[in-house]
């Protein structure tokens, strides 16, 4: 379906014009007022409210609602979030800013993976590197606001039953006191996989002929089973003192990836977070806060559910290959708010440590000889920042600030030999190390001007680098040509690379009444050094020796724009109408090309009848054709959809019931950004989920 771009924009912005007529004293919904009165226009909150409503499995698949937010699908869940085309490293996924970094080179488990919906209160974002917070915010950031702990017993379960034998379970039990709190809770979800609009389960992709398609007797089973348990304990030790520590064990098993060559044997993940805060120690000082965490993910993927690892005389294991990965990261975080002249500033220091080993099996790398993938990488990366918010006027509020970083990282197991062997071929000229250093310095400038009651003006300009990850320095994955993979190609990082910058100018327009809420922003990314991925020739242009071709990275000069627009207006009879659209588009100047993964035109268009204690709503979600592509990485053009989801809510006393159908025409298509090109790519797109009927019960006391 070919949508046309200026119908869709003119339809949505009559959407969100005032309705002519008399309306009744009608008000929007709780999180509408908040979002107009406190929000700024460059950042959203989505509450746990929202994603109840909705049957998405996990938090990179929730905040899709968001303009501007899409997400990468390989599979049923874990879901890859992209905020306005930048993904991966480029923005920041936190919870309660704990660093959680999956250890799959293929993404597999991203870090919005690793946080469970019954741990979370709402979902802060923030559009653009306007945090200075934490280092790495080169596009935005993510951040899940862990529950708090309510005065009193507290007891919260929620279950929800969908197609294809979903399951989702959640029980949370606290108890706040006057000097101390606890929480405790369990998660659990499992799945059969989901079916697509032509009633295949969508690990049927494959044809007959393929050896990545899954075994008969895999197709049918779970495509996930995850437990997830967590507690909390805050302890006032004296006036205006307190600590906070919690723990969470996340085990997930048996999770199929259908858009990559093999599937997650289990992911294990253990989160450690102790804060303590100190409530104004001094006149001038409004909080000083001290954190520490430490989180560390286990992941064994392979292809033992695929019919490529069938015995014969080169597989001789139950595998035809297999990735053990691990990643460890410890973070320590120091920040104070304090009153400086008319205004308030914000400043800290953070230090974090990260470690990332991968080792590769693979029947077609000389009979299952390891390889070192990501080799036991070590970062340290120490930061310090200043914010300072200035209220110039009751009507105008200039905010600033800046941060300087420096980093290490070294492959400790990357020899010298590999090193020469292996990357220097496909980098000639450039001179390799195992090990390197970077510094950065940034900043931003934030305008928030009111000139009328109601209406909010933004203005942004800002100038923000990240270090290159160790996936994109020192990844090594070397395969030999064979029959079976004659299209493999090598994989390698750039351990030349160099930090990319983000110089962005932001502008936005945000309006609140009592009956109308409109929000719209527009964005220019003028990306310097921009790390993308890059198809490498054989090094000697023969196609027949020992090094193929390859996937690797360069820094390019790139750049970004587009913009959002999303309202809702108070109808009368209890009505209300809710409308959002959002672009994105990019491109390598140096190539010409246009960037790969770029989200195509997206939107929605609701009205949602609400009295409070039920309500019904009806959703087209549609998106564009995308025929940006990047030709050089075989990215291929993707058809235009729309789908209509419906949903309905019953709030009684303490029990709320949600029940609804998705993509309720039971339609086929394919997300832009479900295919991830990575180094096990299988080249074959996952479909969207057809129909799709759930219910959720929940009940608070």
């Amino acid at each position: 379906m070919r949508l046309n771009n200026k119908r869709l924009i003119i339809c949505a912005l009559l959407c969100l014009l005032p309705t002519i007529g008399n309306a009744a004293d009608t008000v929007l919904l709780d999180e509408i007022i908040v979002r107009g009165t406190s929000v700024p226009s460059n950042e959203e909150n989505l509450t746990i409210r929202e994603v109840r409503e909705s049957p998405a499995r996990d938090i990179g698949e929730a905040v899709q609602n968001i303009p501007g937010v899409t997400a990468l699908r390989k599979g049923a869940i874990a879901n890859d979030i992209v905020l306005r085309g930048l993904q991966r490293d480029n923005i920041n996924v936190l919870m309660d800013g704990v660093r959680v970094h999956g250890g799959c080179p293929s993404r597999m488990d991203p870090p919005s993976f690793h946080f469970d919906f019954a741990e979370v209160e709402a979902i802060e974002i923030v559009k653009g590197p306007y945090d200075l917070r934490y280092a790495g915010s080169l596009g935005g950031l993510v951040n899940a606001i862990g529950k708090a702990i309510q005065p009193g017993l507290g007891l919260a379960a929620t279950a929800t039953y969908g197609t294809q034998d979903m399951i989702h379970t959640s029980v949370t039990a606290s108890h706040g006191g006057e000097k101390s709190e606890v929480m405790i809770g369990h998660a659990y979800k499992y799945a059969l996989p989901p079916k697509s609009g032509d009633g295949k389960r969508i690990t049927d992709i494959y044809p007959e002929t393929s050896k990545n398609r899954y075994r008969d007797n895999d197709i049918d089973s779970q495509v996930y089973d995850i437990n997830t348990f967590w507690v909390k304990g805050k302890q006032e030790l004296s006036s205006g003192v307190s600590s906070e520590l919690s723990y969470a064990y996340q085990d997930a098993d048996h999770v199929l990836y259908p858009a990559l060559l093999m599937d997650a044997e289990y992911d294990r993940t253990h989160r450690l977070n102790w804060t303590t805060f100190f409530e104004k120690p001094s006149e001038n000082i409004d909080e000083i806060k001290f954190q520490v965490y430490v989180t560390d993910v286990d992941h064994l993927m392979h292809d033992e559910f695929r019919e490529s690892s069938r015995p014969n005389m080169i597989i001789t294991r139950d595998y035809m290959m297999e990735t053990d990965a691990n990643t460890t990261v410890v973070g320590v975080n120091l920040t104070g708010t304090l009153e400086v002249g008319p205004g308030e500033m914000l400043g800290g220091i953070d230090y974090f440590y990260r470690n990332w080993d991968a080792v590769n099996k693979s029947a077609m790398h000389l009979s299952y000889q390891s390889q070192s993938m990501i080799p036991d990488v070590d970062n340290d990366q120490f930061g310090l920042f200043t914010e300072y918010s200035w209220p110039v006027s009751d009507t105008v509020t200039i905010k600033g600030g800046a941060r300087l970083d420096y980093a290490e990282s070294d492959a400790t197991d990357l020899s010298r030999t590999r090193l020469t062997d292996l990357y220097q071929p496909y980098y000639p000229g450039s001179s390799l190390d195992k090990d390197n250093d970077f510094f950065t310095a940034g900043g931003n400038v934030q305008l928030f001007w009111k000139p009328l009651d109601g209406v909010e003006v933004f203005g942004g300009m800002a100038s923000v680098s990240r270090m290159p990850d160790p996936e994109e320095l020192y990844i090594g994955l070397q395969r030999i040509p064979n029959m079976m993979m004659p299209t493999m190609t090598n994989w390698v990082g750039n351990p030349s690379l160099d930090p990319v910058r983000n110089n962005q100018v932001d502008l936005g327009l945000k309006y609140s009444s009592d009956r109308f809420f409109i929000n719209s922003s527009v964005f220019y990314s003028d990306l310097r050094d921009y790390i993308t991925l890059v198809a490498i020739p054989d090094p000697d242009g023969s196609g027949m020796g020992t090094l193929p071709a390859a996937r690797g990275y360069d820094n390019v000069k790139a750049r970004i724009w587009g913009g959002e627009i999303s309202g809702q207006i108070s109808l009368p009879l209890d009505l209300y109408l809710l409308a959002n659209l959002a672009y994105t588009e990019g491109k390598n100047r140096d190539s010409g090309e246009p960037l790969a993964e770029m989200p195509p035109l997206t939107g929605s268009l609701g009205l949602r009848y609400d009295v409070g204690t039920y309500f019904v709503e009806v959703t087209e979600r549609f998106a564009d054709k995308q025929d940006r592509v990047n030709d050089l990485l075989d990215e291929t053009e993707t058809s235009g959809w729309g789908v209509t989801d419906i949903k309905a809510g019953l709030n009684i006393d303490r029990w709320s019931i949600y029940a609804g159908v998705n993509n309720l025409f039971d339609k086929y298509y394919h997300s832009h950004l479900s295919y991830q090109r990575d180094p096990f790519r299988s080249g074959v797109k996952v479909p969207e989920v057809g129909a799709f009927a759930y219910a959720t019960v929940a009940y608070r006391y």
